[in-house]
């Protein structure tokens, strides 16, 4: 999946499937995952474990339903080197704790199967595909990306780029958050602001290392599920 990749997701954005009516849900969130080399056994398991803990938790669960339609739909990509092939959980609708607590155990069994270099322009150009594949439908769409290094593949042809993940990004009314675990880099943070996140109402949350994880996805999913509820609960953001 080198140069061919980009015209696979671009026609994957314009050809909907003719399949059954997608659910109609109040957010789609697709919830991207670093399992790059830089990234540990140990780091990855924070990673899938922290989602998991989210998503047990009644705060989550509560904002899930607070919609018109009482319920969000999630999917769980883990992302790596551009050229290595991406593994997804498929769709999952959470309206109950019950729905809530599969996913949990979904996220937390999610088996590593990629290493290699940071590709993240692959990583959201694949998330895009994946919000536009016909299973749900929301007009919140968000793609959460979660890293510990910058892109790999900016100077090396014919690799895709950040900038065009971006225009694909705009071009499908999608928002990009960031989570950047500065663990190996103190400026991750502003490199996410300014080269990874966009996209309505974005954000990205900047955590030191993987320890302070679970506690910043679960800020997170909050501030993308329901903002109000959220700031209600920490009004003062993390670094």
């Amino acid at each position: 999946m080198k140069f061919w990749f980009a015209l696979y997701v671009a026609l994957q954005l314009w050809a909907l499937p003719l399949a059954a009516a997608p659910e109609k849900v109040d957010l789609a969130l697709v919830l991207a995952v670093d399992c790059s080399g830089s990234v540990s056994a140990k780091e990855y398991a924070i990673q899938v474990g922290g989602i998991a803990a989210a998503f047990r938790d009644p705060a989550i669960l509560a904002a899930a339903t607070t919609g018109p339609y009482h319920r969000i739909a999630v999917n769980l990509l883990i992302w790596g080197d551009p050229d290595e092939q991406k593994f997804e959980s498929g769709w999952y609708i959470i309206s109950s704790a019950g729905e809530g607590k599969v996913f949990a155990e979904v996220a937390a069994s999610f088996s590593r199967r990629m290493n290699g270099g940071t590709g993240i322009a692959n990583a959201i150009a694949y998330g895009l595909a994946m919000l536009n594949d016909g299973t749900v439908f929301s007009s919140r769409k968000v793609i959460d990306v979660s890293g510990d290094g910058k892109e790999s593949w900016e100077l090396r042809e014919p690799h895709f780029k950040l900038a065009d993940a971006q225009r694909m990004r705009m071009a499908a009314g999608v928002t990009v958050n960031g989570l950047a675990i500065e663990t190996d880099d103190s400026e991750l943070g502003a490199y996410y602001q300014k080269y990874v996140a966009a996209g309505p109402e974005n954000f990205v949350l900047v955590v030191a290392n993987y320890q302070q994880y679970a506690e910043a996805i679960r800020r997170k999913l909050l501030l993308e599920i329901n903002p109000n509820m959220a700031e209600l609960e920490h009004p003062s953001p993390l670094r």
